[in-house]
């Protein structure tokens, strides 16, 4: 049996592992730069749906905070987050929910893009973003749509216009900085544009919101808008890295595993994570390299050269060399434990329930739990 790492000794695997120092240096990283830009940074917590984690933020437990269910809402609000942007379209079943949050004292947001969903809103007298379409992703509103304006006045009359949002979801098709920094700009303009169009018709638009992780790192010129959001950021993953945010060294989320057989003739080691631990995720098989499952790395969270989990089952990982590679695969017997990249941070922290920590101070292992539902 091999030497045990010391920390994970009493660790039964698969666990979701967390570097401190490197989530807190990614943290700091987009604060700054969102001071220099001169907006207001609203973290959007749908990956981390921990309140330990929030508590690391430069606004810490005050806000402003994103979400993207009602149960992280109240989590947050419970840990007394005040200020929360749900932003995710509103479904009318939804809003009873809501207005019993606002009553226990949650400035919570509402985010919606149609007249259906305006007149439910006001009628709950709930406060409201207009979801604006940048660039095609997903929902929302063209900046130079009719209907903008119609829902405006549905929302000013009630009192719960608050502004506009968009996400350029799209910024995640490119790669680079200058890509993701065009991005940035069809994005702002796209708000920029919708803010305007709204107080030209005589109504507020306070809010003017931006972001996505590509984009708010890329950003150059954010005039016009007053707030910046972002979620993988905090943890990054195998996706940012494929297209440029970040560095493999950035990604401070990682999965410990166990090698728990080989099939050697195949060149295969088996190790147990398999799509349940990891996701069913493969965001970078579109990209330039894919990383089927994971980057496979040792306990010290470095890199063993081309080595993946190229295809999973339930419970099973299955480790090899990728294609074309002319690595020599290395001998891991059976109790080896590895650390694994995730593809895509938000997918594969979803199937776990706690963090294990790796403290910034280097000491001993801590546990943070993070919860789920909606």
């Amino acid at each position: 049996m091999p030497a045990e790492t010391p920390q994970f000794a009493s660790l039964q695997t698969p666990v979701l592992l967390l570097d401190e120092a490197k989530m807190m240096r990614n943290i700091h990283r987009l604060e700054a730069h969102a001071k220099a830009l001169g907006v207001t940074l609203r973290p959007h917590l749908k990956t981390a749906k921990s309140v330990e984690v929030a508590k690391r933020l430069g606004g810490g437990l005050e806000g402003p905070i994103t979400v993207s269910t009602l149960a992280e809402a109240e989590e947050f609000h419970r840990a007394r987050i005040s200020c929360i942007l749900y932003a995710v379209g509103i479904a009318p079943q939804k809003l009873s929910h809501a207005w019993d949050m606002r009553q226990q004292g949650c400035d919570l947001i509402l985010l919606l893009d149609s007249i259906e969903q305006a007149k439910a809103v006001a009628a709950a007298e709930i406060p409201a973003l207009i979801e604006i379409d940048s660039d095609g992703h997903r929902g929302g509103r063209a900046p130079d749509d009719p209907v903008l304006i119609e829902i405006g006045r549905i929302l000013h009359a009630a009192g719960c216009l608050r502004g506009v949002m968009t996400h350029a979801g799209e910024s995640y098709t490119v790669s680079g900085a200058a890509a993701h920094a065009a991005f940035a700009e069809q994005e702002r303009a796209a708000a920029v544009q919708a803010a305007q169009a709204l107080r030209a018709a005589g109504l507020p638009c306070e809010v003017v919101s931006v972001g996505s992780t590509p984009t708010a790192h890329a950003a150059r010129d954010l005039t016009g808008v007053t707030e910046l959001r972002a979620g993988v950021y905090m943890f990054f993953d195998l996706v940012m890295e494929g297209i440029g945010v970040c560095s493999i060294d950035d990604i401070a989320l990682s999965v410990l595993t166990t090698v728990i057989g080989h099939q050697r003739d195949k060149g295969w080691i088996m190790v147990d994570a398999g799509w349940m631990a990891m996701s069913r995720d493969r965001g970078t098989q579109s990209l330039a390299v894919d990383q089927g499952y994971g980057v496979v790395c040792d306990t010290d969270g470095r890199v063993l050269d081309d080595l993946i989990i190229s295809s999973a089952n339930q419970e099973h990982g299955i480790v090899t060399l990728r294609e074309g590679s002319t690595a020599t695969l290395p001998d891991l017997p059976v109790g080896t434990r590895l650390r694994i990249l995730p593809n895509h941070a938000c997918a594969t922290a979803a199937q776990f329930q706690r963090y294990h920590v790796l403290p910034a101070d280097g000491g001993a292992l801590q546990t943070w739990p993070r919860f789920g539902g909606w």
